[in-house]
């Protein structure tokens, strides 16, 4: 199960109006710890498909939405709920992390 390809003008239909919470990995191909990060995002999409949506959105080709939720260093991660950021991960952090995050928000 690979992440969704998340872009600006697909953003409303596959997050905000999601009906499952959603993952959005804010990344950048330039990007060492995005990179370090990318099979950990993978992972998690299969391992929560079904309860959760994950999904990445390239901040260069995306310029809008990232602006929007004020993302300033990558990776950002954003768990939306009911369209609604409850809870942010930023940096290169561990898969527990991720893992507790997520299962808090399910």
């Amino acid at each position: 199960m690979k992440p969704l390809e998340i872009t600006d003008s697909n953003f409303a239909a596959e997050v905000l109006q999601s009906d499952k919470p959603v993952l959005v990995d804010f990344w950048a191909t330039w990007c060492g710890p995005c990179r370090m990060i990318a099979p950990i995002v993978e992972e998690l999409a299969t391992e929560y498909d079904g309860k959760f949506k994950i999904g990445k959105m390239d901040v260069d080709n995306n310029p809008q939405t990232a602006t929007q939720f004020g993302i300033r260093s990558i990776p950002t991660l954003l768990i939306f709920k009911g369209g609604k950021v409850v809870d942010t991960i930023i940096g290169a952090v561990p898969k527990g992390q991720f893992v507790q995050k997520l299962n808090a928000n399910l």
